[in-house]
């Protein structure tokens, strides 16, 4: 945490620099997060983050409605004698049970990663957070000091 001691008050110090070293801590330590949590990824782990990116898209479900049509017109229109999936897509079904049925369990998977990622990002953002309390407190508490000492030399000077 960053405390400004009251005799470093009399000593010359810039508070931008102080705040500009705290800046550079939390970017640094939400750096170490992210490589923290990227480490230990195992080959599948980074797959299910890949799938859950493209099967959380909608690139991916204007090309399964893409996919459907097609299949659709090729069973029930081209191949309507001979279709290998006639109406009522009995094969289209077990495939799209079967792509659901593996899809929502690796997108939770990446969702669960994502999730503890964000929780460890949270606590460092909420000790961000006190830290800039305690600048501000002590921002106050120069500003009251300087209130005080500018109030001093008005009473000496007899302009109060």
């Amino acid at each position: 945490m960053v405390h400004i001691r009251k005799h470093q008050l009399n000593d010359r110090f810039d508070v931008v620099d102080i705040i500009k070293k705290e800046i550079h801590n939390v970017e640094e330590t939400l750096r170490k997060v992210d490589e923290f949590y990227q480490k230990d990824l195992r080959k599948l782990d980074r797959l299910s983050d890949k799938i859950a990116r493209v099967g959380g898209s909608w690139g991916f479900i204007s090309g399964f409605f893409v996919f459907l049509g097609l299949w659709v017109i090729l069973n029930a229109v081209i191949l309507s004698v001979y279709a290998f999936d006639p109406y009522p897509f009995i094969l289209l079904n077990l495939f799209m049970s079967a792509l659901a049925s593996i899809q929502a369990p690796i997108i939770l998977m990446s969702q669960n990663r994502a999730s503890r990622r964000d929780q460890a990002r949270l606590e460092i953002d909420l000790e961000k957070d006190l830290r800039d309390l305690h600048i501000d407190q002590s921002s106050h508490v120069i500003l009251l000091e300087l209130h005080r000492d500018v109030n001093a030399i008005k009473k000496k000077l007899g302009l109060k």
